[in-house]
């Protein structure tokens, strides 16, 4: 009986040249590239020039396994800083810490603001603290009286801006941003303390880590 000689198996790794598209045959267009984000609504204005882009905010959380896999815990929630412990008191508010130097702690407080506020926190729910000098919104509204200023911040409708050594006269707030852009070390012992009673839910604070530890004790 006569041998069938076997078909050559042809492997799915084997890699051979491509072939050209056959002519006349359309080539399939490219999947469409995302363009740029549309730019925010703008807040009320604030003196001066802006950032030309805001900064990114960070990537989604992979997939979250099970609590009886993998416990969460809030490193995972907020990559991007590093929070200083708080008591289990439900009455006190979470304390955030981003590292910043002095001549940098007024950028980080204004991209905490702009991330708070491109996740959907109201702009009167924000209340920012300056140790330094006042920050530029502050100023701005200081040279038409202090009225009109604090008028303003009764309103509660937009973000306001206040020096710590005011901090006793500002209202509460659900989240607080303390700025350590100067100032004594005992006008920032009295500012941090007075910033977190006024603190509802979070207490953000930008400057040099081992001076807000010293201020509000390690493990606090």
């Amino acid at each position: 009986m006569p041998l069938i000689p076997e078909e050559p198996q042809i492997h799915e790794s084997a890699q051979g040249p491509r072939v050209a598209p056959a002519a006349g045959r359309a080539t399939p267009n490219p999947r469409p590239v995302p363009g740029p984000r549309p730019a925010a609504v703008p807040r009320p204005a604030r003196p001066g020039p802006r950032p030309a882009a805001r900064p990114t905010l960070p990537a989604p959380p992979a997939q979250r396994t099970s609590s009886a896999q993998q416990p969460e815990t809030r490193s995972e929630k907020r990559p991007d800083t590093s929070s200083v412990a708080t008591s289990d008191t439900t009455s006190a508010p979470q304390i955030q810490l981003i590292p910043a130097p002095v001549d940098g702690a007024l950028d980080a407080a204004d991209e905490a603001v702009d991330l708070l506020l491109d996740t959907g926190r109201a702009p009167g729910d924000v209340l920012v603290l300056t140790t330094g000098e006042q920050h530029p919104w502050a100023s701005h509204e200081l040279s038409f009286g202090e009225d009109a200023y604090w008028a303003q911040h009764d309103a509660q409708e937009d973000v306001f801006y206040a020096a710590a050594a005011a901090a006793g006269r500002a209202s509460a707030r659900p989240v607080v941003i303390v700025a350590l852009n100067g100032g004594t070390d005992d006008s920032v012992a009295r500012a941090l303390p007075e910033a977190r009673e006024r603190a509802g839910t979070l207490l953000i604070v930008c400057g040099d880590p081992q001076r807000v530890n010293s201020v509000l004790g390690a493990g606090v």
